[in-house]
This record gives C-alpha cells, structure tokens and sequence, in this order.
C-alpha cells in the first residue's frame, strides 16, 4: 500500500478536497490521507458540499493533526497557497515530497457565486494534478514538481 498526504495548515478544505478526491479515482494499493499542522478541528462546509455534489464521499473525514497519522507517508504534498502570504508546514520525514500550491477559496469574501466559483477552481485544480499524478509512468521529484504546475499557478 503506497500512501500520499496531501498537507496543510489548516486541514479543513484543500487538502480535505485532496485526500477524497484521491481516494475516489485511485487504483487499489493507493490510499490518501490529510493533516494539518494547526487543524481548525472541523472540515469546511463548502468543501463538503462541493464533494458530495460530486459525488464524492466524506465518509470518515475529519479535521486533523499531522501528529495523529497512522502511518507514515510514501509522498507529502502540501497544497497551501504562497501567493497569499501562508506559511506551508514542512513534513521532514524521508519521503517524496511537492508542493501544489493552491489558493484557499475558504478566505475568500464575496458573493456566493464568487465563492462557489472559487471552491469549484480549486477542486478543478486539484483533480487536474491527482489524474496526472495516477497516471504518472513513475514517481519522481521532477514529475511531482511538474504536476504541481498543472491547472493553474496561485
């Protein structure tokens, strides 16, 4: 079983979105987890809503703390937006590791279309680059790095 953590600080929207969209499309021997480095505690009612309307399964997801894996990672990728000034958590354990920055639509202020567009960019984002990475002929530090700059740059 090979295991990818998608990171975060707050481990409430992107890397949730991450973590249930990998396991939706991955093949057997594949599992995703998240984590946050300073969960908030509770998953973002947005991001929830968007995958079920996709009809991906929440069942099971919480918001919780990288100090609480069951297990240690294959790969570590960390999916917080550095355009809007975060500070990523470093994992520094012998793993794979990327970053796919994306920017946090859980921030955003605006009209409830704004918003559901913005939820909906960042899901679009994040399945682009998990196909690519499940399609990958191999998993090296150059491919993880060029997926990260697939969709959209933030």
């Amino acid at each position: 079983m090979q295991t990818i953590l998608f990171l975060c600080t707050g481990n409430s929207c992107r890397s949730l979105l991450s973590e249930a969209v990998f396991n939706h499309l991955a093949p057997e021997g594949w599992r995703a987890l998240s984590a946050g480095s300073q969960p908030t505690g509770q998953l973002n009612p947005r991001a929830v809503a968007l995958l079920q309307r996709k009809g991906i399964s929440t069942e099971g997801y919480y918001s919780k703390s990288w100090d609480a894996l069951p297990v240690t990672p294959d790969v570590v990728i960390t999916v917080c937006g550095s355009a809007a000034g975060e500070t990523c958590p470093a994992y520094l354990g012998p793993v794979l590791r990327a970053h796919w920055g994306v920017a946090d639509p859980s921030h955003l202020v605006g009209s409830d279309e704004e918003i559901e567009a913005a939820f909906e960019e960042t899901y679009r984002i994040l399945r682009v680059r998990i196909e690519a990475f499940l399609a990958a002929p191999t998993l090296s530090q150059a491919a993880l790095d060029r997926i990260g700059t697939l969709g959209a740059a933030c």
